[in-house]
């Protein structure tokens, strides 16, 4: 019997560590918004692909992938260590790893800039510096001038601070070549642009939300009627800018048609917000952006693999 009651006892310390560590490790990855850098990887992949012929050589694919997606993060958890105030207050982010008190304020410092760190010396030493610097400037815009700055200071938040998020593509396409080329220049216009409407529509939904936290953004400034006729003009203008890498010859006919029916969808659900909304109309926009943008760029890579130009 004495032999077996410190058995017992270890047994429930390591069952009580191994829970720990399972909990804290989902809060550091949680942090990290997973799925926002893995669309933001997918787009920097868009960008190694359409920048060579051919296939892509893996001694820069996997180091580029793997630094771009660290940096990504620590600019996301930086995110969220900045906002943890606001996102105890506000209902879609109160149950974030930050406010609910999974890993400190200290534990989410030392990851991010750890991460950060690591991300950078990849690029740097096994991709380029251009690169390097490049991913770098994106956290910082991200990370420090948008969210601590941007967010909090004016309702045209989004507008400004969307390029940061929006240069992913230019990221892989600097990876492959080490130069910034028109063509990249334009894969991160049609992000730029995306990104308006696609956040003003979560925004809508949100309103309330943002008032209680008084971040300043466009339905809580200019009100929710002005905020859907922002979301429909910019909505057009993606279209025509999304027509840009076909007439532009950067793309075949297989992305023309599927940016075409994916533009006047987003126009369809823009059309139903600003004239006909329900309840669930805005998230459901919020919700379709995501769906567009990522089967945009999936577009445009099964495009330039099946109909090589030329």
């Amino acid at each position: 019997m004495s032999d077996t009651l410190p058995t017992a006892i270890n047994a429930g310390n390591s069952s009580d560590s191994m829970r720990r560590f399972f909990t804290n490790w989902r809060a550091y990855y949680d942090i990290t918004k997973p799925k926002v850098v893995a669309l933001l990887v997918l787009t920097a992949l868009v960008g190694m692909s359409l920048s060579v012929p051919g296939g892509l050589p893996w001694q820069l694919l996997l180091p580029a992938m793997l630094g771009i997606a660290l940096l990504s993060s620590a600019a996301a958890a930086i995110n969220h260590i900045v906002d943890e105030k606001i996102d105890t207050v506000m209902g879609r982010t109160h149950n974030r790893p930050l406010p609910e008190g999974r890993i400190s304020v200290r534990s989410a410092i030392v990851f991010a800039i750890s991460i950060a760190l690591l991300g950078f010396i990849i690029l740097y030493a096994l991709v380029n510096p251009l690169t390097a610097f490049l991913t770098l400037a994106g956290l910082v815009g991200y990370s420090f001038i948008y969210t601590m700055y941007l967010k909090r200071a004016t309702p045209q938040n989004i507008t400004i601070g969307g390029l940061a998020g929006a240069i992913p593509p230019l990221l892989g396409w600097t990876a492959m070549t080490n130069e910034i080329a028109p063509n990249a220049l334009l894969l991160v216009l049609i992000i730029f642009t995306w990104t308006p409407p696609h956040f003003w529509a979560l925004a809508i939904h949100r309103k309330n939300d943002y008032a209680k936290v008084n971040i300043p953004m466009l339905p809580v400034t200019h009100g929710v009627d002005f905020t859907k006729t922002q979301i429909l003009l910019y909505t057009v203008l993606l279209f025509v800018v999304c027509l840009l890498p076909y007439l532009v010859g950067m793309s075949n006919w297989f992305y023309l048609v599927g940016a075409c029916i994916l533009n006047v969808i987003f126009f369809g659900y823009a059309w139903q917000l600003k004239f006909n909304a329900k309840e669930d109309t805005a998230m459901a926009t919020f919700k379709f952006s995501i769906v567009h943008l990522m089967l945009l760029f999936i577009i445009l890579l099964v495009d330039h693999y099946w109909l090589p130009m030329g």
